[in-house]
């Protein structure tokens, strides 16, 4: 099968003949039709994510897909040959960038009918990361007021609907390029942040969700009521993530240390700070299929390449210009 892969770290992106993968008995095999880029695309091919997941290579790259099963293990019993679907497998068996992929069949889902498979191939991960964050870090209730940073971006579309579908108060960050597009997603509260100060509009929210890190996570903890919650997928992770994560006693040392500084931050200002990695699930991946079939969710797509493209399909997501997800159509 031809694949997108790289022959070590920071090596630039071609297209090889590679074996199939493994089907295992609980496994499906799934002719890939489309698959979308991330930020964890070019910082695992860069080699920034070493500390928490390491790789053999020659590695085929992507996270996120949508196809059609061709083959099942000897125990799954959730799909059949034939089934449209869409998923995320787990860190150690990515390569969605390749005309087929085996997956356990707990991290995928029956494929929204209502859309493509390449808007379908932009969900999982933005959906799987945000949705876990609302609502199982958060517990986002209905009223509550929420800011969600970089709005305009892939996972901000998506943010913005899904915080506006459990009827939170939504505030959010963009330039005056995306401005319509957040207002039109729901956004209440739209901050330009090349000519205003977030931290100088609102105050006294139930939480925060931040894609960016840096400075803005910092600032982040200022705009909280207390025992308001933060919730970070671009700062830095603490110890309790290298526990959860499994990554040994060394690891969880060196995060910790890494992790007291946001600590710091959090008792402070008196609000609970979390670091959020997303954990694949089919389970979850079927309630978003939910919410996208009643018309609550529209994925949002910027740019989609062909898959003998996809080198220019990471130049574009690496420029941080995109307004929703880059899409790469396989098949």
């Amino acid at each position: 099968m031809k694949a997108i892969v790289i022959e070590g770290y920071k090596k630039p992106l071609r297209v090889a003949e590679m074996p199939l993968s493994e089907l295992g008995e609980h496994d499906v095999r799934v002719e890939v039709y489309a698959a979308s880029l991330n930020p964890i695309d070019y910082k695992l091919r860069d080699g920034l994510l070493r500390m928490i997941q390491s790789y053999d290579f020659p590695l085929i790259l992507g996270h996120d897909l949508a196809g059609v099963v061709t083959a099942i293990g000897s125990k799954v019993r959730k799909f059949s040959i034939g089934d449209e679907v869409y998923g995320r497998p787990r860190g150690s068996r990515i390569g969605t960038l390749a005309e087929y992929i085996s997956v356990h069949e707990d991290e995928v889902s029956l494929k929204p009918h209502n859309i493509s498979f390449e808007e379908a191939a932009s969900i999982p991960l933005i959906g799987l990361t945000t949705y876990q964050a609302f609502t199982d870090v958060m517990a986002l209730q209905k009223g509550q007021k929420l800011l969600i940073h970089a709005g305009a971006g892939g996972i901000g579309t998506f943010a913005i609907q899904l915080a506006k579908a459990m009827g939170a108060y939504v505030a959010t960050t963009t330039s005056e390029n995306g401005y319509d597009l957040v207002k039109r997603l729901g956004a209440d509260l739209v901050i330009n942040y090349k000519q205003e100060q977030f931290e100088h509009i609102i105050q006294d929210y139930d939480a925060v969700y931040d894609t960016l890190g840096g400075d803005v996570l910092k600032k982040s903890f200022t705009v909280l009521k207390p025992q308001g919650k933060l919730v970070s997928i671009a700062g830095l992770p603490g110890g309790n993530f290298a526990r959860e994560a499994g990554l040994g006693p060394l690891k969880t040392v060196l995060f910790s240390v890494v992790g007291r500084r946001m600590n710091a931050l959090a008792a402070k200002n008196k609000v609970d700070y979390h670091y959020h990695y997303m954990k694949p699930s089919g389970l979850d991946l079927f309630s978003i299929k939910q919410r996208i079939e009643a018309n609550q969710i529209k994925p949002v797509i910027d740019k989609t390449f062909d898959f003998h493209d996809t080198a220019q399909a990471f130049a574009y997501l690496e420029t941080g210009r995109a307004k929703g997800k880059v899409v790469v159509r396989v098949k």
